[in-house]
């Protein structure tokens, strides 16, 4: 099989992933509703999930269409990220629980949770995004695609995401952290 294929199948394998999250994610947002938790932020989730899809798209497209070459060496030290990422998001979401979500979602009066990776960086779901965004690109060299996502997702991180969130936690009662 060629390394075109299999790099196919690595970005499917990605969205199908990302629609696993979906799942997890609405049947989050459920229990955050019943328990009276309040979305902010909601004008920058559109482009969020613009940014992220045309991540996959743009991965695919850039490989078949510019013809970008299989590097070993960058290939698999790429991999390795990717799947580290992976690996970071679902720390986060196993270590959130049902408090996890795609959306900005808090419930008022729950403290912040500072286990798992969270008792070292208070973002990490977005260290494994940025992570994701330059590796898995470069799987196959598709350099471009990794520089926009990155510069993109990097103004959508700092701009709108991370601010929402943090103006969401600070409003919630009770927000301060705990073990």
């Amino acid at each position: 099989m060629s390394s075109v294929l299999w790099f196919d199948l690595l970005v499917l394998g990605t969205g199908l992933e990302r629609l696993a999250e979906l799942v997890v994610s609405a049947r989050n947002a459920r229990w955050s509703f019943e328990r009276g938790g309040v979305e902010s932020g909601r004008g920058h989730f559109p482009p969020m999930v613009a940014l992220h899809t045309g991540l996959l798209l743009a991965c695919v497209l850039e490989v078949h269409l510019a013809d970008r070459p299989f590097v070993p060496p960058l290939a698999w030290a790429a991999l390795a990220l990717v799947i580290a990422s992976q690996a970071l998001r679902w720390w986060c979401i196993a270590t959130l629980g049902p408090r996890w979500n795609t959306r900005v979602i808090v419930v008022p009066g729950l403290p912040l949770v500072s286990r798992g990776p969270y008792r070292w960086i208070p973002h990490p779901n977005y260290v494994a995004v940025v992570v994701e965004g330059i590796a898995l690109p470069l799987v196959h060299t598709a350099w471009v695609t990794a520089l926009v996502f990155t510069v993109l997702n990097a103004v959508l991180l700092l701009r709108f995401r991370i601010p929402a969130e943090e103006r969401a936690l600070a409003a919630a009662v009770g927000a301060t952290r705990t073990p």
